[in-house]
């Protein structure tokens, strides 16, 4: 009898595992239909609030775009996932401050992106100053960023403007069609250690 018993439990414990597995969780920024959430305003729904703040950085998708939010200081910021550079995945660089701005930094090869601006950034020197020192200069808008709004809880970005380009786009359209086969650098973060 006490076999019969544990053997239910089992195959009851089964069926709620398939049962979950089966729905699984839903994507963060899609319906049931397997579109971006679009609320009234245009916004496009990204995820809750505080799970965003808990973990610290998510990498949803707008159709089919990979974009990584980013919740840092107490902003949230978004931008395109893969670097303006050669396609790195900025979700896996670390945040630093650099000349007071908080940057992504590219694990692929250190390029540095702000979170406000998309900017990248370089270290150079003016070799006409009597002893030049390196400074931390603007190479201008690299990045593709998305403004993040806040409402109840939830946290929506701003469709792209596709009317403007960046250099990101190329490497973030090149990931879209094709993920990290498209990008050629499957094994890059072993090859540059």
């Amino acid at each position: 009898m006490l076999d019969l018993i544990i053997l239910g439990l089992y195959y009851f414990i089964c069926f709620l595992i398939s049962i979950a597995i089966w729905c699984g969780p839903k994507d963060l920024h899609s319906s049931s239909t397997g579109r971006p959430e679009i609320d009234p305003d245009g916004l496009i729904f990204i995820g809750k609030e505080e799970d965003i703040k808990k973990s610290q950085r998510i990498t949803p998708k707008i159709n089919g775009r990979e974009i990584v939010v980013f919740y840092h200081e107490g902003k949230f910021h978004a931008l395109d996932s893969r670097c303006y550079h050669e396609g790195g995945p900025l979700c896996r660089g670390e945040i630093e401050d650099i000349d007071g701005q908080a940057c992504i930094v590219c694990p692929w090869h250190k390029f540095k992106i702000t979170l406000e601006t998309g900017e990248g950034l370089y270290e150079g020197i003016n070799p006409l100053e009597p002893s030049p020192t390196p400074k931390w200069q603007s190479k201008g808008v690299k990045q593709r960023i998305y403004k993040v709004t806040i409402d109840n809880g939830n946290v929506y970005v701003s469709p792209p403007d596709f009317s403007v380009s960046f250099d990101s786009d190329y490497y973030a359209e090149l990931y879209q069609k094709g993920g990290e086969l498209a990008m050629g650098k499957q094994n890059h973060s072993e090859e540059t250690k």
